[in-house]
C-alpha cells in the first residue's frame, strides 16, 4: 500500500490553502468566514454522516472497543502529562498546550475511512465506525477541556458559564452524539439525500484541509520547539506502541489488530486547527502541527502496519 500517495492529496489541499493565502487576494479576511462555515456546518455534517452510514455492533467487537477506549484514555493522559516532563515544564506556555495537545491524540477521520477496507476487507469499515464512535466523544472532550480552562482563568464570564455548556455548544460534540444516538436507534440518512451529504463531507475535507493551510506559520513552530516534537513523537511512535500492546492485551484477532494499529498510526485530525483557531488560541502554531503530523504518518502509517502488525 502506498502511503504517501494516499496522504499527498491531504497534504497538497493545506498547501494550496498556504500559497493562497499569502500569495493571493485571497488573504486571511476570506479564509475567517470559511473557519467558521467548516466549525459550524461542513464538519459537524461529515462527522454525524460518518458515524450513522455503518451499524454499530458493539456486542460483535467490545475487545476492539475496549482498546480502543484504553487508547484514547492513554493517549490523552500522555499528553496532559507533558507540563511536568523533565525539560518541559520550565517556561511551558500552557495556553500553547492547551492548544495543541489535542494534536498528539485526534485522528483524521478522512483517512481512517479511506484505509479502513485496504486494511481489513469489507468488515474494516464497520470497525473503525466502532472507534470513531468509541473515541470522538472521548478526543472532542479532551480537545476542548484544556481550552476552556485556560480561557476561563482569564475570563470570570467563561467560568461562570460552565465547562458541561461549553460541551453541549460545541458543534462536533453534538454531531458526534447526535450520530450515535441515530446510530442506535436504526435511523438513517434517506437515499435522496445521501448525494447531498456526501457532498457536503467532501467540501468539508477540502475547505478544512485549506483553511488549516490558510493559517498555517510554519515559523511559529519555532516558539515551542520541543513541545511540537513531544506531541508528534506520542502521536506517531508512542500511540502506535500503546495499540500494539493492547492489541495484545485484549486477545484481537488479525483483522482488529491492523484496525486498531492504523487507527494509532493516523495523523491527526485537520479540524485541530479550526477547533483552536476558534476558541481564541494560536492557529497558526497548531496548523504547522498538523502540517507535519500529515508527513509524519507516511512513516507511522507503515511503521504500524509494516513493522508492528508482524512483531
Amino acid at each position: 500500500m502506498n502511503f504517501a500517495q494516499l496522504l499527498f492529496p491531504d497534504f497538497s489541499l493545506i498547501l494550496c490553502g498556504y500559497l493562497l493565502c499569502r500569495f493571493t487576494a485571497l488573504n486571511r479576511k476570506v479564509w475567517e468566514p470559511v473557519e467558521g462555515l467548516v466549525y459550524y456546518f461542513l464538519f459537524p455534517v461529515l462527522l454525524f454522516h460518518s458515524i450513522v452510514r455503518t451499524p454499530l455492533d458493539l456486542g460483535a467487537a467490545s475487545s476492539l472497543a475496549a482498546a480502543g477506549f484504553s487508547l484514547a484514555v492513554l493517549a490523552i493522559a500522555l499528553n496532559y502529562s507533558m507540563p511536568w516532563w523533565p525539560g518541559l515544564r520550565q517556561g511551558m506556555d500552557r495556553r500553547l498546550h492547551a492548544a495543541s495537545a489535542q494534536v498528539g491524540f485526534r485522528f483524521n477521520s478522512f483517512i481512517a475511512l479511506a484505509l479502513a477496507e485496504r486494511v481489513a476487507g469489507p468488515q474494516g469499515l464497520q470497525m473503525v465506525a466502532v472507534l470513531i464512535g468509541m473515541c470522538v466523544p472521548m478526543f472532542n472532550v479532551g480537545a476542548v477541556w484544556p481550552m476552556y480552562r485556560q480561557n476561563a482563568l482569564r475570563d470570570a464570564h467563561a467560568q461562570r458559564k460552565g465547562f458541561a455548556t461549553e460541551l453541549v455548544r460545541n458543534p462536533l460534540i453534538l454531531a458526534t452524539a447526535g450520530g450515535l444516538l441515530a446510530n442506535v436507534v436504526g435511523l438513517h440518512i434517506p437515499q435522496w439525500l445521501e448525494p447531498t451529504v456526501t457532498r457536503i463531507g467532501g467540501a468539508s475535507l477540502a475547505l478544512g484541509l485549506m483553511a488549516a493551510g490558510a493559517g498555517m506559520q510554519l515559523g511559529s513552530l519555532a516558539v515551542a520547539k520541543r513541545m511540537g516534537v513531544a506531541l508528534l513523537s506520542i502521536k506517531h511512535l508512542a500511540m502506535p506502541l500503546m495499540a500494539w500492546g493492547l492489541a495484545k492485551l485484549f486477545g484481537l484477532n488479525p483483522a482488529q489488530t491492523a484496525v486498531l494499529l492504523m487507527f494509532s498510526a493516523l495523523p491527526t485530525a485537520s479540524s485541530c486547527y479550526v477547533l483552536a483557531a476558534r476558541m481564541g488560541f494560536n492557529g497558526a502554531y497548531v496548523a504547522g502541527l498538523v502540517t507535519l503530523s500529515t508527513l509524519l504518518g507516511m512513516a507511522s502509517l507503515p511503521f504500524a502496519l509494516g513493522i508492528l502488525l508482524h512483531w
